[in-house]
């Protein structure tokens, strides 16, 4: 230090009562200096920051003085620093010598919570202890890992996400569905009110600042536990900054909208206190915060640190954990390194895959593979292809019309033309994925492969992730909102529009990858889909099955059919390709047609004697051959059994009573059949429906089966809602091809060749 500033710096000790010591060269002891500063109310280092800020006049210089020397005999500041701010002092200047050397300028930014006087790992340890204390009891901190992984979700969601999707939404309610709104959210009361209070006050919904404001905060309290180098802490900091950078123009703003931040998580509206809690900050000529904010960041420590952050998501864990946090905003705590599943995240995550998803350990995570349905995204696909070329089938069935509702989101399937579909379903493949990683079933290698393959479908068939966030909000508000679940538009726009946002910070696989399923060609998928409504739509083909769902099909076989096994089933598979159903009909019932008065005398008979139960079945068939009930008399009900063929087909695959290659073959009889006795659609569900009415055994319920096969038949036929079938999309088979050819990656192949 040189003479003449020590020499100034004793004078201004001396008005203080420093009589006899000249510092730095004979300074008082540390636990002495620590003694003074805690009596002045500064118990760590980063306290120290705030009371150099406005002390300009006189007296508060020689305090500020004080506080110096101090910190400096506290070995809380070197001496380079100390000589720093007592030059500064000593001249009145008005930029006060905050860090700027390299890249120290960036923790400028930490000022609303601890203006930073020197960058030093070993100052920032001077906080340790209270930033243990901090951190463990404030943050549930207590290991580098966690840090990161708070660090990431302050950056990448943080509060904001819920306090402004509430903010919208609350917006945009009536005053019945506010006043719900206020009893569902009663736990939460002052943060409701206070919400509330902003809407009506027209605050603006952005928050992002009180997040990526602690992120810079974070950033020094993992320096000063030692968890984060230098460089590191740095990186973060710079992250926060580059956010705030892209969001907002000016200090003042920032300080806006943390203090919104602030008064949600205090459920306490202290917008009014603006001024009295920034005006240092924002108004002092010697605040950190008088270099303005873009300023901050130089172009070398931004690359540096946009590098840093994406090589923390740089796994391909990162889309699934993105696209499933979607709907499951907590998964996103989870990025980096995944932390340790606890007993109650296994326990849950087992039951949803054993309860929801019906699957069983001996699946493995490839068990999930049945869930990823490429022939569902076609279907999407091509009827949004066909609705943008006026190509959609006609609306006015024979089975009835759909809702106007439905009619209404049919208009919407044209705007869906250029965007691919795939995203619909991955979106719940990437969830079940994430469901399997917290139920803790090993297989790690493997889980790893299915991620990449998720990845790397995704990254093909969108240009980017913004793209993908399109196609997902286009078809999220195309297709009929589902009852148990709220739209995602509101939650995907979010993610697209917040800089921080873990989809605008993913990495690319590289290299060839597969699908995480198989992808059927056109003519498996076509006949698969001649089950029809019998059953839930069959997206692909069917996988094997050991759970509840096994037990269920293994007792509808033998109790509607009484079948036990292969051996069996093949029998009746070969019978319903050879005669079927529709050979009874027309041995037993159709020469009947030919002889009302002998068809009438053989019903009264039947009428008025003792029955046994397959005579009563006899006369309950007789009397729909008389009424021609559902124009059995008319129709080839050769549809019934070429949809129980395949039904029973993908049944008999499911319990691995068939082999892959039986299967097939009896799809290849199921198409071979349907070209032969139909030539659209239509006329295959007419002979559908004329032979599940003819052939449905007597209930009470007749009336509500056929009524809701009607409507099942209608949805197949119109596509509407789409993913009840897939008729709408598919030419019959045997027919000349009447698709306009989608302009998607992920259709479904010829049979000459796969996609992949």
């Amino acid at each position: 230090m040189k003479e003449s500033l020590q020499i100034w710096c004793a004078q201004r000790l001396a008005s203080h009562g420093w009589h006899r010591e000249v510092p730095p060269e004979r300074g008082i002891s540390v636990p002495r200096a620590l003694a003074r500063l805690r009596s002045m109310e500064i118990e760590e280092p980063g306290a120290l920051g705030w009371q150099m800020i406005g002390r300009l006049d006189q007296a508060q210089r020689d305090e500020a003085v004080t506080m110096l020397v101090l910190a400096f005999n506290a070995q809380w500041l070197d001496e380079q620093a100390l000589s720093k701010w007592l030059t500064w002092l000593k001249e009145g200047g008005t930029r006060a010598p905050w860090p700027d050397d390299g890249d120290s300028a960036i923790w400028r930014a930490r000022a609303p919570f601890a203006p930073i006087m020197v960058d030093s790992m070993a100052t920032a340890g001077l906080e340790r202890e209270r930033t243990g204390h901090f951190l463990s009891q404030v943050w549930s901190i207590h290991e580098r890992d966690e840090l990161i992984r708070m660090l990431l979700w302050l950056a990448g969601q943080g509060h904001r996400h819920g306090w402004e999707l509430d903010h919208q939404r609350f917006e945009a309610m009536s005053t019945a569905e506010r006043l719900k709104w206020h009893a569902s959210m009663a736990p939460q009361a002052t943060y409701a009110a206070t919400l509330e209070a902003f809407v009506v006050h027209g605050q603006p919904r952005d928050v992002a600042a009180w997040d990526w404001l602690r992120l810079v905060d974070l950033a020094w309290a993992g320096m000063a536990m030692g968890w984060l180098d230098q460089e590191e802490a740095r990186n973060f900091a710079a992250h926060g900054v580059d956010l705030l950078t892209r969001r907002y123009d000016s200090w003042h703003a920032v300080a806006m909208a943390w203090q919104r931040g602030r008064s949600l998580h205090e459920g306490l509206d202290l917008m009014e206190n603006f001024t009295d809690d920034w005006q240092l900050l924002l108004g002092a000529s010697d605040s950190p915060w008088q270099r303005p904010l873009h300023q901050l960041l130089d172009d070398d420590l931004r690359a540096s640190s946009r590098a840093m952050i994406r090589g923390l998501r740089s796994s391909a864990r990162h889309w699934a954990l993105a696209v499933a946090s979607v709907r499951e905003s907590d998964l996103l705590y989870r990025q980096s390194t995944a932390p340790a599943v606890s007993e109650e995240q296994r326990r849950q995550s087992r039951e949803y895959l054993y309860e929801i998803l019906d699957w069983r350990p001996e699946e493995g995570v490839a068990g999930l593979s049945r869930f990823w349905m490429p022939g569902q995204v076609h279907h999407l696909n091509q009827l949004a292809s066909d609705a943008q070329h006026d190509r959609l089938p006609e609306i006015d069935t024979p089975f009835g019309m759909p809702s106007p509702e439905l009619l209404a989101y049919r208009q919407e399937l044209a705007a869906c033309a250029s965007v691919s579909a795939t995203i619909i379903m991955a979106e719940k493949y990437a969830f079940h994925l994430q469901m399997f990683e917290s139920a803790d079933y090993g297989e790690d290698e493997l889980l790893t492969r299915y991620y990449t393959r998720l990845a790397a479908t995704l990254d093909r068939h969108y240009l980017c992730v913004d793209a993908m966030l399109e196609a997902w909000v286009r078809w999220e508000q195309t297709l009929p909102e589902d009852s148990t679940q709220e739209s995602l538009v509101e939650d995907i726009e979010w993610h697209r529009h917040d800089p921080g946002s873990p989809f605008h910070w993913l990495t690319a696989p590289t290299g060839f990858q597969k699908e995480p399923g198989r992808r059927p060609s056109l003519s498996r998928f076509t006949a698969l889909s001649l089950s029809g409504p019998l059953n839930a739509a069959l997206w692909g083909e069917p996988d094997r099955q050991y759970g509840v769902q096994a037990s269920e099909i293994r007792d509808w076989l033998d109790s509607h059919y009484g079948l036990g096994g292969t051996a069996s089933l093949i029998r009746f598979l070969d019978f319903l390709v050879e005669a079927g159903d529709r050979q009874e009909y027309l041995i037993n019932y159709g020469p009947y047609t030919l002889n009302q008065r002998r068809l009438r005398q053989e019903i009264a008979v039947l009428e008025s004697a003792e029955r046994s139960e397959d005579e009563g079945v006899h006369l309950e068939r007789l009397r729909r051959v008389l009424k021609n009930d559902h124009h059995c008399n008319d129709i080839d009900m050769a549809a019934w059994d070429i949809a129980q063929l395949v039904d029973l087909a993908a049944a008999g695959r499911q319990l691995g009573w068939l082999s892959a290659e039986k299967f097939h073959h009896y799809l290849d009889q199921a198409l071979q059949l349907a070209s032969r006795h139909y030539s659209d659609w239509w006329a295959y569900g007419k002979g559908m429906l004329a032979g599940y009415s003819f052939f449905m055994v007597a209930t009470p319920e007749r009336h509500h089966f056929l009524a809701e096969f009607n409507h099942a038949m209608t949805a197949w036929q119109t596509g509407l809602p789409p993913l009840a079938g897939c008729w709408a999309s598919l030419d019959f088979p045997g027919t000349q091809p009447r698709r306009w050819p989608p302009l998607h990656a992920d259709t479904l192949p010829g049979d000459a060749r796969i996609l992949h």
